[in-house]
C-alpha cells in the first residue's frame, strides 16, 4: 500500500504498481530526457520502452479529470534534434490523455544547449495532459493589462456593412491570464545537477489542483515538487531511484514541515 506525503527510494515503474487506479489528482514531473540517467554514478536505463510503461501507469493512476504536467526537452545527436518530446506527447494521447496545453518554459538566465549551428536554445516543453475534462483549473492572472482603467466602448468593432458599431464594453481588469510560455529562471543547486525550479512546480500545482489534492512526481530528484506541495497545502507521493537524492529530498521536506509548523500553517 502507498502512503501519502512520502518519497520512496525505488524505480517509479515498479513503485507505481502499488498506487490504486484513479488515485492521483495531478502529476508534475521532469523525466531524464533522452540520455541515460547517470546521477551519482547510478545508471538508470531510460528508453522509449520504459517511457511507454510509465505513461500507461500514469493514465491508470490518474483520476478522471486529473492532469499530468510532463516537462521535457530533446537532445541534439549528430546535428539533429531527437524529437523525443513530440513522440512522447503523441504516445500520451494514444494512452487516452488529451493534450490540454503545450506550454513553454523559457529558462531565463539559463545556459544554452543544442547545436552551435542553430539559434540559441533556451527553453523546454511543458506538456499538460488531461484525463478527460480537467476538474481543477485555477489559471494565474498576473499579466498587467495595458488598457487597464480605459473606457473602450465602441472601439474596434464594426457591423458586417462596415458601419461602426457603438457598444458599451466593460473596462479591462488590472491583470489578465498568463501566457502559456513562462519566464522562470533555472534553479541552481549544489545537491542535484538538474534542479526543478520551485516556482515552476508551485505555479503548475496551483493551476491544476486544489488544496488537499494528491500530487505525484515519479522522478522526485531532490524533492522540489514535494516542497511546493507543502507550501500550497497539497499531499504528495514521489519516487526517486537514487538514494543520495532521496535522502536530500527527505531532509528538505523535514525542514519545510518544521518551518510550516513554526508559521502555524
Amino acid at each position: 500500500m502507498i502512503e501519502l506525503n512520502r518519497i520512496y527510494n525505488e524505480d517509479c515503474l515498479e513503485g507505481m504498481k502499488r498506487i490504486p487506479d484513479g488515485f492521483v489528482d495531478l502529476t508534475v514531473t521532469s523525466p531524464p530526457y533522452d540520455n541515460l540517467r547517470t546521477y551519482n554514478g547510478n545508471i538508470d536505463q531510460w528508453n522509449f520502452e520504459k517511457f511507454q510503461g510509465i505513461a500507461k501507469e500514469l493514465y491508470r493512476v490518474t483520476k478522471d479529470g486529473g492532469i499530468v504536467v510532463w516537462n521535457v526537452n530533446d537532445s541534439t545527436v549528430k546535428g539533429s534534434e531527437t524529437g523525443t518530446s513530440f513522440r512522447q506527447a503523441l504516445y500520451f494521447m494514444e494512452c487516452g490523455f488529451n493534450l490540454h496545453d503545450t506550454m513553454i518554459w523559457i529558462k531565463d538566465g539559463g545556459g544554452a544547449v543544442g547545436s552551435n549551428k542553430c539559434y540559441t536554445q533556451n527553453f523546454e516543453y511543458m506538456f499538460v495532459f488531461s484525463k478527460g475534462s480537467p476538474k481543477a483549473i485555477n489559471l494565474i492572472y498576473d499579466k498587467p493589462n495595458q488598457s487597464f482603467g480605459q473606457d473602450k466602448s465602441g472601439v474596434g468593432r464594426r457591423k458586417i456593412t462596415g458601419e461602426k458599431k457603438i457598444e458599451t464594453r466593460k473596462p479591462s481588469k488590472e491583470f489578465s491570464r498568463r501566457n502559456n510560455w513562462w519566464y522562470i529562471p533555472p534553479q541552481k543547486g549544489k545537491d542535484h545537477p538538474a534542479v526543478f525550479p520551485e516556482q515552476l512546480a508551485n505555479d503548475h500545482i496551483i493551476s491544476w489542483s486544489n488544496e488537499d489534492d494528491i500530487i505525484f512526481d515519479p522522478f522526485m530528484g531532490s524533492g522540489t515538487t514535494a516542497i511546493a506541495c507543502i507550501n500550497t497545502n497539497r499531499n504528495f507521493i514521489g519516487f526517486e531511484i537514487d538514494k543520495h537524492y532521496c535522502d536530500i529530498a527527505n531532509e528538505r521536506i523535514r525542514k519545510a514541515l518544521a518551518d510550516s509548523d513554526e508559521k502555524g500553517l
